[in-house]
């Protein structure tokens, strides 16, 4: 469909009510916006909001980017269309947010990052910060900008756009609330959105259960019947990525890259006063993101038990638009508002400020203009954001052939997610080099880093298309695994040769000389 942006007859999906309940969901965001803007006067409060968040605040906030439009769409999708097989990644999220609260916060802190990656530099140096930061631009803009075509799809089906209008729209709305607002804006407005998706959610299963003819018991029974309801598949199949155990085996090494070593979400807990706080925070989110995942799973068990009551009904045509299907379709006035209210707040929420962040700390200080004022950097922070927003929105256009959108993010996290958390697993679980030798070891060390992630993204790249291509039978959950082993040992090895070689040139040395 196309329609003028701007024409309000596009709207026609939508009743007055809901652009009230619509309105009173989304001012508060430019409010945040406003409120902690003007408080902005260098990169450590636009970055860290200077270390004054609450704790309960940011762990609400790291709930909802972590829950974001892709597990608002996508979550329901999965179950609608297959079981719950999906809760078992969340068992390896859980144990890869406590390895996270003890492995990697207590260094951050440690080292006063405001890019996680400077702890890459202070345990190796300069090539290692660079690449693992370049590492994160290519992960997190892929990913979400799959996460933005996630809302833009249900958004547009809502509402009556096409996709191209939903993507300019968002992409300008994000750039205007996160270049003025900065980190404490996204984190305020995270917790915000954390109680609307909880809301939302417990709103539509209550509207399911009452529109299904049995109610809840009948829900269930028609949904073990059609096997909707299995959790765990204890079978061993390298080809299966849904397995208890190749799911859990992803989800703590996914969850140890996202939670850890990515910027976006680890910029949250650095928002907080102390290491401890951080660590109750991370260690918080496994009791908060729980019930969300089991509220929007049971959402689309429940879309599937509706659809087989009511064969008449006109039903998606590809399970992933099934939510936005209901909405547009099915749902009554106020409550449809509520639900497109929750999925446009998921789509605020993006990684701009965490982008900028990494951009400004880690490549253009120390690279491009080493002694501005701090406010040089907060404008290129600023300009930063619109930067990295017209490009996701980009990435975002090149995603529409998708059609599993949930696992498709998780592959591409895959790829330079295990090569990102393999050097710095390598930097919390080795001790530094020591000795007369130890500025030469660690030159090879930064080196040897460089060269083992790079290996490691390509040898996961070549794994995944061979899988693609079903000339290998390996499932996508395992290659993150396989990544950060890669990385890990690889860079050990190669240190350990590169250090040889330097050995043998001295012996030969003295013996010429």
């Amino acid at each position: 469909m196309t329609a003028n942006l701007f024409d309000h007859n596009i709207f026609t999906r939508l009743s007055d009510f809901d652009f009230f309940v619509l309105y009173l969901a989304i001012v508060p965001l430019f409010l945040i916006s406003y409120f902690f803007g003007r408080e902005e006067k260098d990169t450590g409060d636009f970055f860290l909001g200077g270390r004054k968040v609450p704790s309960i605040v940011a762990c609400l906030s790291f709930v909802a980017t972590e829950v974001s439009a892709l597990t608002i769409v996508g979550v329901p999708a999965i179950a609608y269309s297959e079981n719950w097989e999906y809760m078992q990644f969340f068992f390896g999220s859980a144990a890869a947010r406590i390895a996270v609260a003890f492995l990697f916060i207590p260094v951050f802190y440690k080292y006063k990052c405001t890019s996680i990656y400077e702890y890459l530099k202070f345990r190796f140096g300069a090539e290692t910060q660079y690449t693992g930061s370049i590492f994160f631009f290519l992960t997190r803009l892929t990913a979400s900008g799959v996460r933005l075509y996630a809302t833009c799809m249900a958004v547009a089906y809502i509402i009556g756009w096409n996709l191209s209008q939903a993507i300019i729209f968002f992409t300008i709305v994000s750039i205007i609330f996160i270049a003025f607002g900065g980190i404490k804006a996204v984190v305020w407005a995270g917790a915000y959105q954390a109680v609307i998706f909880f809301a939302a959610g417990a709103a539509l299963v209550i509207y399911l259960v009452m529109h299904i003819q049995g109610g809840l018991s009948t829900a269930w029974q028609i949904a073990e019947n059609a096997d909707r309801l299995s959790v765990f598949n204890f079978n061993f199949k390298l080809n299966d990525a849904t397995t208890f155990w190749a799911g859990t085996a992803n989800a703590f090494f996914v969850g140890l890259a996202i939670f850890g070593t990515d910027q976006e979400l680890m910029q949250r807990l650095l928002t907080v006063k102390t290491r401890k706080k951080s660590q109750n925070t991370i260690i918080a989110t496994i009791l908060c993101a729980f019930p969300v995942l089991c509220l929007y799973l049971a959402i689309g068990t429940l879309l599937f038990v509706f659809y087989h009551q009511n064969p008449a009904a006109a039903q998606p045509e590809k399970a992933k638009e099934v939510l936005s299907h209901f909405i547009a379709n099915s749902l009554p006035m106020g409550l449809k508002g509520l639900l497109l209210g929750a999925i446009i707040l998921a789509s605020i929420d993006s990684p701009l400020s965490s982008l900028s962040c990494s951009f400004v700390t880690d490549i253009y200080k120390p690279l491009i203009k080493r002694d501005a004022d701090e406010r040089h950097y907060l404008l290129v922070s600023r300009i930063g954001v619109v930067g990295f927003g017209i490009i996701l929105g980009l990435i975002a256009f090149a995603c529409s052939p998708v059609e599993k959108i949930l696992w498709f993010a998780f592959e591409i996290i895959s790829i330079t997610g295990g090569a990102t958390l393999g050097i710095f697993l390598l930097g919390v679980l080795t001790k530094p080099a020591s000795g007369k030798n130890a500025s030469v070891i660690a030159a090879f060390q930064n080196r040897a880093n460089v060269a083992a992630m790079i290996i490691s993204a390509i040898a996961v790249t070549v794994l995944l298309l061979l899988s693609k291509y079903k000339t290998i039978d390996l499932a996508w959950s395992w290659l993150i695994v396989i990544g950060t082993a890669v990385t890990f040992y690889l860079a050990v090895v190669l240190e350990f040769f590169m250090s040889g070689i330097m050995k043998l040139r001295g012996y030969f040395a003295k013996l010429l000389f």
